[in-house]
């Protein structure tokens, strides 16, 4: 019987797939790098804090000083602060963090054209991935700070939610920042989401709002006082069981 002339050996399918294999081979790589790379540096950063919030704040702005405040005296009392490494409110919750006593940590995104690095990291990595920068993210957060942001800051809060809520995270505290900006948020996750039973009222509990540097401070505090925390850390300013 004479072979198929539809299906040759050297087909045209063949080496497209070979090269989706290579390229993906390629991709996993990367990624395993990226994790390698960034645990390394990372590994010995605690206590630490994630900061979100807004790339597209200006210095002016009334949230970027309060950023700046909150990190400076989260910093000061012994919490390394990380960030997204970029402009605006995460520029002023890194030059916070960079002034005080911790850690700055930047958690650069390699994009085409929005964001560079700002000057104010002790450590500075990049990454190519987003979701291996949500990662890092979450791997050593202790606690969550949500100052105003757009779609970035919204999906970095929903995963934070998601996780804690389904259990696939420790539950640490999460604070918002501006009661003002995120009051509506709140209304339409109670009024909508909590009254048609897509998710439980005990789930808000999950975060709190605040504008009060000094009360998101011994907020954070007072959840790792409770005796029912199983996280623990210890530094010059804190030595708390979890």
């Amino acid at each position: 019987m004479a072979e198929s002339k539809k299906n040759p050996s050297n087909s045209l399918s063949d080496l497209l797939m070979q090269n989706e294999f290579d390229n993906e081979s390629w991709h996993a790589f990367e990624i395993v790098s990226e994790y390698v790379s960034a645990t390394q540096s990372l590994d010995r950063i605690t206590p630490a804090i994630s900061f979100f919030g807004s790339a597209r704040s200006k210095p002016e702005d009334k949230y970027y000083n309060l950023s700046e405040e909150i990190a400076f005296k989260l910093s000061e009392s012994g919490f390394n602060i990380i960030t997204g490494g970029g402009p605006g409110l995460m520029e002023a919750a890194s030059k916070g963090a960079f002034n005080g006593k911790s850690k700055s940590i930047g958690l650069n995104i390699i994009l085409p054209k929005e964001q560079n690095p700002n000057s104010y990291q002790d450590i500075s990595i990049n990454f190519k991935y987003f979701f291996m920068r949500k990662v890092m993210f979450v791997k050593y957060a202790f606690a969550y700070v949500v100052a105003p942001g757009g779609f970035g800051t919204l999906d970095e809060f929903s995963e934070v939610l998601t996780l804690i809520q389904t259990n696939k995270s420790k539950k640490v505290p999460v604070i918002l920042v501006g009661v003002d900006f995120w009051q509506g948020l709140q209304d339409w996750l109670q009024n909508k989401i909590i009254q048609e039973k897509f998710a439980e009222q005990e789930d808000l509990s999950i975060f709190k709002m605040s504008v009060d540097p000094d009360d998101i401070v011994n907020f954070i505090f007072d959840c790792y006082y409770r005796k029912d925390n199983d996280l623990s850390f210890k530094s010059n300013n804190l030595n708390i069981h979890l």
